[in-house]
């Protein structure tokens, strides 16, 4: 549709148009690490993100210190922002480390290499994936996740339990950040009513 075409009203709705930033949402809130190339760890915060392939992962994101990392190493871990880091999480967000390059510290992280990727995993979060660049061009970034570690408190029967992570969302209607864990259904099993 080309811009001089008026849109037609949807009954009963109302229209937003195209470029209204509700297109995808809520949108997962993850922090994206990295190491510089002095070694010092950076973390932001990215909201267009999400699962790729089996094994990988896909973030959208424009030019920053982050990427200038991702081009050096070819590694970065991805943690996930939650209800007890609410604040920090969207400091690391709002904050370059191109001016501030020990931020990291300044939220009150603390930092472990992975053994696995050349990336930091920050101690805080905990549920992270380890990820090595499959690659990075015009603003996608794609990654391989090689292993995701979950500290035990976010377990539950052996498995990652969302209620005990309770990660939190970005909501781009409200301005704010939402959080998530209550279970409404099962996965393959709520639609079964349907099935004859």
């Amino acid at each position: 549709m080309n811009k001089q075409e008026a849109l037609q009203e949807v009954a009963g709705r109302k229209n937003f148009g195209a470029s209204h930033a509700l297109m995808t949402t809520p949108q997962p809130c993850v922090m994206i690490a990295t190491w510089d190339k002095d070694h010092t760890p950076d973390v932001m915060m990215a909201a267009w993100a999400g699962q790729y392939d089996h094994n990988q992962i896909v973030v959208s994101m424009s030019k920053h210190k982050t990427t200038d990392n991702l081009e050096l190493t070819g590694a970065f871990t991805v943690s996930f922002a939650d209800i007890r880091t609410v604040a920090e999480s969207d400091y690391l967000g709002i904050v370059s480390g191109n001016n501030v390059p020990d931020k990291v510290a300044k939220a009150g992280f603390t930092i472990t290499p992975s053994p696995n990727v050349d990336a930091p995993i920050i101690n805080e979060y905990p549920l992270t994936l380890e990820c090595k660049v499959v690659s990075w061009k015009d603003g996608i970034l794609v990654g391989e996740v090689v292993n995701m570690s979950a500290d035990e408190s976010i377990l539950t029967d052996g498995k990652v339990d969302l209620a005990k992570l309770q990660p939190i969302v970005f909501d781009a209607a409200g301005m704010c950040y939402r959080a998530i864990g209550e279970v409404v259904g099962g996965a393959w099993n709520a639609g079964k009513k349907f099935i004859d």
